[in-house]
């Protein structure tokens, strides 16, 4: 197995274990691909959920621009109930995660058909 197929078995455990569902393990390495060499990144790997602007990246870059979404208050309300579930106190909320949870979340699977 290589480094990618091991991120995504990481993550498939965060799924599971951390936020409590069943991944679709065909959506999540396609999310993951998604995601480019940024997960290969320590720093662009993971989101920070505390910090505004980098809710407003996650915002702007993934769910407008990516999934198609209009910008509102629905945007914000589902970025704040994915890391609730993800768990506030979890330092490291992967990107790759919370990109699959968000497009659950809207029925955009079709975004990687």
């Amino acid at each position: 197995m290589g480094k990618r197929d091991d991120l995504i078995a990481q993550y498939a455990d965060d799924l599971k274990n951390k936020c409590g569902m069943e991944p679709d393990m065909a959506l999540l390495t396609k999310v993951t691909i998604g995601c480019g060499p940024a997960i290969y990144d320590a720093d662009a790997s993971t989101v920070a959920g505390s910090q505004e602007h980098e809710l407003e990246t996650v915002k702007k870059n993934f769910l407008v621009k990516k999934l198609g979404l209009k910008d509102g208050p629905e945007l914000d309300a589902a970025i704040a109930s994915v890391i609730e579930t993800y768990g506030k106190s979890e330092r490291n909320k992967y990107r790759a995660v919370v990109y699959y949870m968000l497009t659950k979340h809207f029925g955009k699977e079709s975004v990687y058909g």
